[in-house]
Order: C-alpha cells, then sequence, then structure tokens
C-alpha cells in the first residue's frame, strides 16, 4: 500500500515537474516568435516605405512630363490661332477693298442701265410711231397686223413641221423596219404553202346517170331521207354524170359525200339503208377528225395537247376562210410563228402552239355569240394551256390587249398568212365595198379632184387641184389620209396613198 502511495507521489511529483519545465520552454519560443515577428515587420515595413518613396518619384516624373506635353499642346494652339487670327484680318481688309471696289462699279452700273432705260424709252416712241405709220399705210391696226402675222408664221410651222415629220417617220422606217422586213421576209420564203379555192359547194361524180334516179327514189324518198340524215342539199340536175352537194358546213358535205359513195358503190339505196350508212360514215370522219388532229401535232411537234384541242384541230381540215382552208392557214400560221419566234430568241414551241391554235374558235361544236378570238381563247383556258398561248389566241384581232410578245408574232403571221396572194377570195360585193369606202374617203377632203384605188385596193391614188393644194400641202394630205385609213378602216396588208398635184394651163386658138 506504501509502495503505491510511493508511486502515485512519484508520478505526480515528475508531473508537475515537467509541467513546470513545458511552460518554461513555450515562454522561450514565444518571444523568439514574437522578436522573428518584430524583425519581419520592421524589414517589410522599411522595403514598403522604400517602395513607396520610388512610385511617388515615378508619379512626380510622369505628372510633370504630361504638364510639359499639354504646354506644348497649348502653345501650338496659340501658335495657330494667331496665324489664324492674321490671316482672317488681311481677308477682312480685302474684302472692305473688294466692298468699296464693287460700290463703285454697281454706281457705274446704275448709271448705265438709267441710260439704257431713256434709249429704250427712245426707242419704243419711235417703234410707236413706225406702228403708227405702217397702220396709215397699210390700212390695218396692230392686232390685225399681228393676227396676220401670226397666222402666217403657224401656217409655215405646220407646214415645216409636216415635212419633218415626214422625213423623221422615212427615215425611222429605214432603221426599225430593216430587221423586221428581213425576218418577215425571210419566214415567207422558208414556209411552203398551197394557193387553195373552196365554196359551199361539193360535186359528186357518178359512173351514168341512170344512178341518178336510184338516188332521187321513187317519188323522191331516197333523196329527201339523204337530205334529212346529212342535213345538205342534193340537187340534181341536167349536169351529166354529176350531182351537186351543197351546204355552208364542209363537214356534212364530206359525210354526205362519202355516203353517197358507199350506197352507190353497194347498190342498195332505200331510207333505212341511207340512215344506217350515214351513221357509220359520221363515226369514221369523227374518227378521221381525231386522227387528222394527232397527225398535225405530230408533224409540227407540238405535244400535251388535249385530245379535246386535237379533235377541234382536225376539224379545221373541212372549214375555210375566204376559200383558205382553216387547217393549211393554222399549220402555216404555226411554222411562220416557229420561225419568227427562233429569229427573235424566243420560245420556238409556245409560239408554233399558240400559232396551231389561234383559230380553234372558228370550229366549235357549238356556236355561242363570241368572236372567233375570244371563243378560242376560253376553250384553251378550258384545257389547260398557258396564259401565253391563252393571250396569243384572245389577242390576234385585237380584241384583248397584248400582254406577252407570242401575241404579236401571231398576230402579224395570220395576216401574213390571210393576205398573200392567192390565199383567199373575198366576196365581190365586200371588197367592191371596200374599194369605194377608200375612195370616198379620199374625195372627203377640201382640194382633192378625184381619187382612184388600184391594185385591188393596196394603193389609193388621190389627184388634187394645183391651185388649192401646194407642193407642201400634198405631204400633209397623204399623211392624213393614210392615218385616217389606218385608224378607220380594216385592209389587209398595207395601202399606198400617192398624191398627184399637176398644174394645167389649156387655151384654145380659135
Amino acid at each position: 500500500m506504501d509502495l503505491v502511495i510511493g508511486i502515485v507521489v512519484g508520478v505526480l511529483g515528475g508531473g508537475g515537474i515537467a509541467f513546470f519545465v513545458q511552460n518554461i520552454v513555450l515562454k522561450k519560443k514565444k518571444e523568439q516568435i514574437l522578436q522573428l515577428a518584430e524583425q519581419e515587420g520592421e524589414s517589410l515595413k522599411k522595403d514598403k516605405i522604400v517602395q513607396a518613396k520610388e512610385r511617388f518619384l515615378k508619379l512626380k516624373e510622369e505628372h510633370e512630363t504630361s504638364i510639359k506635353d499639354r504646354e506644348r499642346k497649348i502653345q501650338s494652339v496659340e501658335d495657330r490661332l494667331k496665324a489664324k487670327e492674321k490671316t482672317l484680318s488681311q481677308k477682312i481688309e480685302e474684302a472692305g477693298r473688294k466692298d468699296k471696289d464693287l460700290s463703285k462699279k454697281q454706281s457705274e452700273l446704275d448709271t448705265k442701265i438709267q441710260t439704257v432705260d431713256l434709249k429704250h424709252q427712245e426707242l419704243e416712241k419711235i417703234q410707236q410711231k413706225r406702228v403708227l405709220e405702217l397702220s396709215k399705210l397699210s390700212g390695218l391696226s396692230q392686232d390685225e397686223a399681228k393676227n396676220m402675222m401670226m397666222d402666217a408664221l403657224k401656217d409655215e410651222a405646220r407646214t415645216s413641221a409636216m415635212s419633218h415629220i415626214k422625213e423623221i417617220m422615212e427615215e425611222a422606217n429605214m432603221n426599225a423596219n430593216r430587221e423586221a422586213r428581213k425576218i418577215v421576209i425571210q419566214t415567207i420564203q422558208r414556209v411552203a404553202t398551197e394557193q387553195t379555192i373552196e365554196n359551199a359547194v361539193s360535186v359528186f361524180n357518178i359512173e351514168n346517170d341512170d344512178v341518178k334516179g336510184r338516188i332521187i327514189g321513187r317519188e323522191g324518198r331516197n333523196i329527201r331521207a339523204l337530205e334529212a340524215a346529212t342535213g345538205v342539199e342534193i340537187i340534181v340536175d341536167d349536169t351529166p354524170e354529176a350531182i351537186i352537194l351543197s351546204c355552208f358546213d364542209p363537214v356534212r358535205r364530206e359525210i354526205a359525200r362519202l355516203s353517197l359513195h358507199q350506197l352507190v358503190s353497194d347498190g342498195r339505196i332505200h331510207p333505212a339503208r341511207i340512215e344506217e350508212v350515214v351513221s357509220k360514215t359520221r363515226k369514221q370522219l369523227e374518227e378521221e377528225i381525231a386522227e387528222t388532229g394527232r397527225r398535225t401535232c405530230i408533224d409540227l411537234g407540238i405535244h400535251g395537247l388535249h385530245p379535246e384541242l386535237m379533235r377541234m384541230v382536225g376539224r379545221m381540215k373541212y372549214r375555210s376562210s375566204y376559200g383558205q382552208n382553216l387547217l393549211q392557214h393554222s399549220r402555216e400560221v404555226a411554222n411562220m410563228c416557229a420561225v419568227m419566234a427562233s429569229e427573235l430568241g424566243l420560245n420556238v414551241k409556245i409560239a408554233k402552239r399558240a400559232g396551231l391554235l389561234h383559230d380553234i374558235g372558228k370550229v366549235p361544236d357549238e356556236e355561242p355569240e363570241l368572236p372567233h378570238a375570244i371563243l378560242g381563247m376560253k376553250m384553251a383556258e378550258k384545257f389547260g394551256e398557258k396564259p401565253d398561248v391563252c393571250n396569243a389566241i384572245g389577242a390576234h384581232h385585237d380584241e384583248i390587249e397584248m400582254t406577252t410578245l407570242i401575241s404579236p408574232i401571231v398576230q402579224v403571221c395570220d395576216a401574213i398568212s390571210g393576205a398573200r396572194p392567192g390565199a383567199r377570195r373575198e366576196i365581190v360585193e365586200s371588197y367592191i365595198k371596200r374599194i369605194k369606202e377608200l375612195e370616198n374617203l379620199a374625195l372627203s377632203y377640201d382640194g382633192v379632184n378625184s381619187a382612184y384605188a388600184l391594185q385591188a385596193g393596196r394603193e389609193l391614188r388621190v389627184i388634187v387641184e394645183s391651185e388649192k393644194v401646194t407642193d407642201l400641202k400634198a405631204d400633209e394630205l397623204s399623211f392624213a389620209i393614210s392615218q385616217q385609213i389606218q385608224t378607220e378602216m380594216t385592209y389587209p396588208g398595207q395601202v399606198k396613198v400617192t398624191v398627184i398635184r399637176e398644174k394645167r394651163s389649156v387655151n384654145y386658138a380659135k
């Protein structure tokens, strides 16, 4: 027990001594650390003071440098201002001298103006005296003389203007029409055409006149049945070996001709057989019309045409206009349109398509009261043709406004095809009426003695009275007549207007 107590006391005594020793050691270390920290702080303080002094000196130098630069700039600006002030003073002095000179010149100019005004007043007085003297001598007042002078100047100006207009038009026609004439001539030369004459009758040839009786039938029942089935008037007269078929519709005439040919070849001619043959022939002809339209499109290289439009193209084969076969006319127009479009750098396929379809309004299944150009345009729109083609069809007779370059080409080619010699034959009455209208139009002008239409109405010769119409007014009269013909009349091709003025002096020796 005592041993344990001794050990405990020893341990506690050793721990106290160790604690005391440790406290002494820690105090010494703390003092050393504080000394080191004070030394480092002093050294850092000295370094910072040195750095601050260096920074201050550097900033001071920079500040002094910037102040010196600013002073130099201010001095430079002051020098420039002084120079400008000096220059401005010189300019002010110079402006003052010029102002004095201008004032002096102004006074001199005012003096001269006053002198001119005095002279002008004197001239006006002299002019008035001369006018009064001239008025007394001529017996005319100043206003009357002025009006006479103005009328004379107007006539002279009008005559001079007409001569200039004529020269300008001749020069414009020479320059502007050169290429157009070349293209038109090349187009006409490159298209081979036929001369066609058709009418409203067809002749059916027979081998002998005995067939006529069989065609007429007992009490005319066969011929009546044939006329009722075909809608064609059948004329059986004394003409040897011929029967005349008369109808305005070429398709009906063709159906009647083919039906007669089959009936005569077969030998069985009676009303029932006639109706059967006519019905069969009508179907065959419709197939032939469709085939003709298809073949025409293939020949011209036109693709994608609606079957109904193709059928109408085939119907053109049996339609004529003024004796010109409509299909041949349309093919001719299509070829010429292609040539012109190629020469002008336009779409050849569109031009050829529009040329072929431009007259489809003449062959509709029904006959509405519309111009054939408008009707054809509506049909083309209905069957999906392009706007360029539709506009060319509707505008080729100026029923609507032209919106594409293809439209005038179709119009020109249509006129060329219809106006060429041998293409069409006009009705005599309409031809004579047009000729008389030409002559009457020329006779309506003052000073015209007589007028004659020559070359089928393509030239109008106007003979004027030499006392009433001068040479210069003859040019004016020719221009006025041509303009009135162009605006008021419809004619194929062009009309040449020739004004003839001749002075004749006639006396008789008795």
